[in-house]
């Protein structure tokens, strides 16, 4: 983290991303005005809340199988959010103490909030970035301070590409990031989606979008596949968080309006 850097201040009149979905994983770091868009939001698709939770639990999966079965020990969370129950550190230093995580957001908050991450076993390393991921290159250049391009890195990006409205931005952000990285690392990422529920996810983009919150934008399955152009997407492929590997034994997972994969770098 940037110590030398000047703390931004937290506006609580304008309701922000990582707030509201704070509120909808019921945690306790939000303001009146997250939750007042949240309730609103809940309002129309109670659903949300459940996609909400499903996303969290695709990042957990993700992070475990990176960690426990392709030997990922270096990983950059890029749009980390607030901290919850098994943050990304927390879940890959189950499997390999040695982990070493760079958090990634530009919310103040979540810089407030930093300290909370920069825990570690101790022989890993965490660190926290206060960056936009529209600037790849101090991204990149921040992580190199702890990490080694010289041997495969995770890239996590979870609900965060769908705030890049432009498509073709977008796309040249995650092709910057990959092409650092060395073979063998891996890229993991959803989006959001109007297959499940049509017109009220896209009713709910429009409410989003009208707060002043960070505007987003919905991709087809199609537009989020495009990501991963030149990696080597695992199974199941792009499908609904909830469907990918989810937890054997348990009911058939329902669908929700994030679809998202993991791909490899050749």
């Amino acid at each position: 983290m940037d110590e030398d850097r000047p703390r931004p201040e937290i506006d609580t009149s304008v309701p922000h991303v990582a707030r509201i979905w704070n509120y909808w994983l019921g945690g306790k770091d939000n303001y009146p005005v997250d939750r007042e868009v949240g309730d609103q939001i809940l309002g129309m698709l109670p659903d949300v809340a459940r996609l909400a939770r499903a996303s969290r639990l695709f990042l957990n999966r993700v992070v475990w199988h990176l960690a426990a079965e392709a030997g990922v020990r270096q990983f950059i969370d890029i749009g980390t959010g607030l901290p919850t129950v098994d943050n990304t550190h927390e879940v890959a230093q189950r499997v390999a103490p040695e982990s070493r995580i760079v958090y990634v957001d530009n919310d103040p908050l979540v810089l407030e909030h930093a300290k909370m991450l920069l825990t570690s076993t101790p022989e890993g390393m965490t660190t926290y970035v206060h960056a936009d991921l529209r600037d790849p290159g101090r991204i990149l250049e921040s992580a190199a301070e702890i990490l080694d391009f010289g041997r495969p890195i995770a890239v996590t990006m979870m609900g965060i590409l769908e705030f890049i409205t432009d498509d073709d931005e977008a796309y040249a952000i995650v092709r910057r990031l990959l092409d650092a990285l060395p073979s063998g690392s891996y890229l993991a990422m959803y989006d959001g989606t109007n297959v499940v529920h049509g017109a009220s996810s896209d009713r709910i983009v429009e409410v989003w979008n009208a707060t002043g919150n960070a505007r987003l934008v919905l991709r087809t399955p199609e537009q989020i596949e495009r990501f991963f152009d030149g990696l080597e997407i695992l199974e199941p492929g792009v499908v609904p968080v909830t469907h990918w590997r989810p937890e054997a034994g348990g009911d058939e997972p329902s669908m929700v309006d994030a679809f998202g994969a993991v791909g490899r770098k050749p």
